[in-house]
């Protein structure tokens, strides 16, 4: 892949949308990982004004590589401004409202997290005129819908969403985003085990970009049992979050109805 291109071809993309919305700048959440670290410096080198949000919920531990990260863009870029957001409280008003003890450890809770940081973002964004920018890649967006609905998954633009893992670690390489952060493993941080990624996919980033490959051909030669099973669990995880991945479908009334 050219990254150098498809750099500057990413950051023309971002000036080119923020001058036909009309709006002021760009907002992001920034979790320490390598998919918002890319695309937070991404968004930075447009020159707009760039607020990076911290928004931490219950963390046992201070997430160190987020903080580097926006000291790392602060110094570098003047454009750019910093915030952290503990939601912890909000959070746990929320459990007791709806009578949950058991905090951290479901899904619907999980997700529940997901959507408060979603409402932050976009109230910064809207008393800013700004545009609440998306970090999910192509893998998790367009294959398996790995993200929470009107979570992480509702933001106004995706810059990364058709690159695939691999390209945003080269782009990551070339951006000289920081070492930790490219070696560290992916986690959406949501739970109180701190589970992986893959942990919850139950395959890797590589298994299921080579099984959307797969996928893409006419001839899906898997002659492998282990291939055949890398690919089932892709088919899987895609027609389970084909929700997620596809348009919100719409009724249209016959045209003779009306």
């Amino acid at each position: 892949m050219k990254t150098k291109k498809v750099i500057k071809y990413i950051v023309c993309w971002l000036k080119k949308y923020i001058h036909r919305s009309q709006s002021n700048g760009f907002v992001i959440g920034i979790s320490g990982g390598i998919d918002s670290s890319v695309t937070s410096l991404l968004v930075s080198m447009t020159k707009f004004p760039t607020l990076i949000l911290e928004m931490p919920i219950l963390e046992k531990t201070k997430n160190f590589l987020s903080i580097k990260h926006a000291k790392f863009l602060t110094e570098k870029f003047s454009n750019v401004s910093y915030l952290k957001k503990n939601l912890s409280t909000l959070f746990n008003s929320f459990c007791d409202i709806v009578n949950k003890k058991n905090i951290k450890s479901s899904l619907e809770l999980a997700n529940v997290q997901s959507r408060l940081r979603m409402l932050t973002l976009y109230y910064y964004a809207n008393t800013k005129n700004y545009l609440v920018v998306g970090t999910g890649n192509k893998v998790e967006d367009f294959g398996v819908g790995f993200f929470t609905k009107y979570g992480d998954g509702g933001v106004d633009l995706h810059p990364i969403a058709d690159l695939n893992k691999s390209e945003v670690r080269f782009l990551a390489k070339e951006l000289n985003i920081l070492d930790e952060i490219q070696k560290s493993k992916p986690t959406d941080g949501l739970w109180e085990d701190e589970r992986l990624d893959e942990d919850q996919l139950g395959i890797s980033y590589e298994e299921l970009e080579w099984a959307m490959k797969i996928e893409k051909k006419k001839n899906k030669n898997i002659y492998k049992e282990k291939e055949y099973e890398i690919f089932k669990k892709y088919k899987i995880l895609n027609q389970k979050n084909k929700h997620k991945i596809k348009s919100i479908p719409i009724c249209k009334i016959p045209h003779f109805f009306r």
